[in-house]
């Protein structure tokens, strides 16, 4: 475009071909005249993300040592180095429904107080991501995704005889509406880059046949888009592309491996084998998703609640959830440790990813508030006091990390999340059981 005179491109502006909508990352042409010129800066935009982790802590592996920015990573945090000055950990949070696994997850987003009372009753409250996802819809072509790592149980009893949709989602569009999550990577990438965002079966299939890449079906646009953007867009432009094709690319090698290695297995379809494999592609959706804008709000779970996963490749070969029973023992806390710190290594992998890709006058991190962490705390005792929670990134100017901030008075959780909304300027009263706001910005004077 004509830096001096023309409108900037819009900053939704998507290609569509042939059953696929290729959104774009936000580039220099998508900026206003005046702040190209030096006179004036656009809003960046706010992204929420929750990266939750199952089965409790290994407490005495993740409480930092002392408080306000003079703080000393534990061993658990201490991936997380490179990114210290936007990470705020909060200590001495309580969950608002401490019942076993069901209220660790059930209440993470929700702060609701209570949930049902058999498998087939199912309550909680509005969670925070889907208060988000109203407010930002308007923006954006997907209003949330609800991402996990392990197949959705929506019926039967998992916990407490509690229903399974506690322990496997954190978010709830009503009272009595908890959303399913999204496991195949194949799933999420078509309702990304779909043309409906369907992920019915039978689409899916549809374009396996094929055997087509979906920037095939908008090549000649965006070759003509690229004509018309400055050298640093279509570097941009260039290198958006690429990711996009290689996250195709690694969902057809799953596939095919699939069929391959495993031919004995009930294998869903672009779901990998490996739980590393399947975890990076799962990640690089919810990066293309935050650098296209087609969403500003993710829920993510590592792992639901009672997971059973074994970590050999870390040389941890018990069951997570038996593990996280430790009685207290040293030698098992220490074992236990080492899944919370592999968690932190893997989500540090992530986080490098954010860092590292453009945003405006930042980079993606700069513009993300996560919230990381797990609904209970001793794991041995399904404890709801103290829990392990943290806010990383830069909150896009909102967020003063490099602290750690330590509340006496067992605060809420849910006051958390207040003071959330707030920040993402979208605030409300209250949220579940919420009794106020959590003073984040500072506390007895850190």
């Amino acid at each position: 475009m004509n830096f001096l005179t023309a409108k900037p491109l819009p900053r939704r502006t998507v290609l569509r071909g042939l059953g696929a909508a290729v959104a774009l990352p936000f580039l220099d042409a998508m900026l206003p005249v005046f702040s190209l010129r030096g006179l004036g800066a656009a809003k960046p935009v706010h992204r929420f993300q929750t990266f939750y982790v199952p089965n409790g802590m290994a407490m005495e592996y993740w409480s930092p040592k002392g408080e306000g920015s003079g703080f000393e990573l534990s061993p658990i945090l201490e991936p997380l180095a490179p990114y210290r000055n936007q990470m705020l950990v909060l200590s001495g949070l309580k969950a608002n429904w401490n019942y076993i696994h069901a209220g660790a997850s059930g209440s993470f987003l929700t702060g609701t107080t209570r949930g049902g009372r058999n498998e087939v009753e199912i309550i909680a409250d509005v969670s925070m991501d889907q208060l988000l996802a109203r407010q930002f819809a308007r923006e954006t072509q997907v209003a949330s995704l609800e991402l996990a790592m392990d197949a959705p149980a929506n019926a039967g009893a998992c916990t407490g005889n509690l229903s399974c949709v506690y322990t496997h989602t954190l978010s709830w569009r009503s009272p009595t509406q908890p959303l399913p999550v999204e496991y195949n990577p194949r799933a999420v990438f078509e309702k990304l880059f779909g043309d409906s965002g369907s992920t019915e079966r039978s689409a899916r299939e549809g374009r396996l046949r094929q055997h087509k890449s979906i920037l095939d079906s908008v090549s000649e646009k965006l070759a003509r888009l690229k004509s018309e953007l400055g050298p640093q867009d279509q570097v941009k432009v260039d290198e958006y592309t690429e990711s996009v094709r290689d996250v195709e690319r690694r969902i057809q090698r799953a596939e095919e491996q699939r069929d391959v290695e495993l031919p004995a297995m009930e294998q869903p379809q672009g779901v990998p084998p490996v739980f590393e494999d399947h975890l990076a592609l799962m990640l690089d959706l919810q990066l293309l998703a935050f650098q296209s804008d087609l969403t500003r709000v993710i829920s993510f779970m590592i792992s639901k609640e009672q997971s059973a996963r074994p970590y050999p490749q870390i040389g941890v070969p018990e069951a997570h959830h038996p593990l996280s029973h430790h009685g207290n023992v040293p030698e098992l806390v220490a074992r236990m440790s080492k899944i919370n710190r592999y968690h932190t290594e893997l989500f540090a992998g992530y986080l490098a990813k954010l860092r590292a890709t453009p945003d405006g006058d930042g980079s993606l991190l700069d513009h993300v508030t996560i919230l990381y962490g797990s609904g209970i705390s001793n794991s041995n005792a399904h404890s709801g006091d103290n829990l392990p929670v943290m806010l990383v990134g830069g909150g896009a100017g909102r967020l003063k990390g490099g602290r750690h901030l330590v509340y006496k008075d067992k605060p809420s959780m849910a006051n958390l999340l207040v003071t959330l909304m707030d920040k993402l300027d979208v605030p409300v009263e209250r949220l579940g059981g919420s009794t106020g706001r959590l003073p984040i910005d500072t506390l007895s004077g850190v």
